[in-house]
């Protein structure tokens, strides 16, 4: 019989929580310093500040080649000039994750920052678990893991109350949550589901679409990074416009481009 108390999650939800603006009359006061006149057909501010960018080391301004900034950002990866794709910047909040796919996600570094939901503060006595596919998809494994993950969670109540009482000479009651909280996750399991704000640039997401939306990566957090590049497509089509989903045998998908690497 299913335990009721226990909350499965099985798909991560991807929130755009900020974007950049351009600023106009500062790019219109360097253009008309420097004698030229030039304006962008994007309206998507990340995509305008990478062909800036790019414009900028080669001070192409004044004579522009047809196709706007689409045939201009198609042109920057197809020759690799990835540099360019690092001033344009989101800051997404993911949740329905679980730790062990941020154990994996926070080994991007550059061009990537973090800010993680914190089990010590947190009381993770209302916590989800991320259940694997494959364990969800058959039903004696599935009993197997929510019998598990139910004895994790009731161990990290009762230890949660015990500590609690162990550090009832703390006056501070701020701390003595904590001490009990940081003390009792030692038994949470890697399935618990964390909540994560990441701020990443276009080329540091580009890389970690290649690499996490492959077929070889671990599931969870190819479905993340699927849903991350569907985000980002409706964001800025001509910076992530060129990858392909490829449908795979679980289910899932793979993104692909002539591109990569950029």
């Amino acid at each position: 019989m299913e335990n009721t108390d226990i909350k499965i999650i099985r798909e991560p939800t991807v929130y755009v929580m900020g974007r950049q603006t351009v600023n106009d009359a500062e790019l219109d006061r360097f253009l008309a310093d420097h004698g030229v006149a030039w304006q962008t057909d994007t309206i998507i501010a990340g995509e305008h500040l990478v062909e800036t960018a790019g414009r900028i080391c080669y001070m192409s301004f004044a004579k522009p080649r047809p196709g706007g900034n689409q045939a201009y950002i198609s042109h920057i990866l197809e020759v690799g000039h990835g540099s360019v794709l690092e001033h344009a910047v989101w800051n997404l909040l993911i949740t329905g994750v679980s730790r062990s796919l941020t154990h994996e996600l926070i080994r991007h570094r550059a061009g990537f920052g973090y800010s993680q939901l914190s089990q010590r503060y947190v009381d993770e006595s209302i916590a989800e678990y991320v259940e694997p596919d494959c364990i969800a998809n058959d039903p004696e494994l599935h009993r197997l893991w929510l019998s598990a993950v139910a004895d994790c969670h009731k161990a990290y109540m009762q230890l949660t109350e015990k500590l609690l009482r162990v550090f009832e000479s703390e006056p501070d009651k701020t701390l003595r949550r904590k001490l009990a909280r940081q003390a009792a996750r030692s038994v949470l399991p890697n399935a618990t589901e964390t909540k994560i704000f990441v701020t990443a640039n276009a080329r540091a997401l580009r890389h970690f679409i290649e690499l996490r939306g492959n077929r070889h990566a671990e599931v969870e957090i190819r479905k993340l990074a699927i849903a991350v590049l569907k985000v980002l497509q409706a964001e800025a089509p001509n910076l992530f416009g060129d990858y392909r989903l490829v449908p795979l045998g679980d289910g899932t998908f793979e993104a692909t481009t002539e591109h990569r690497k950029v």
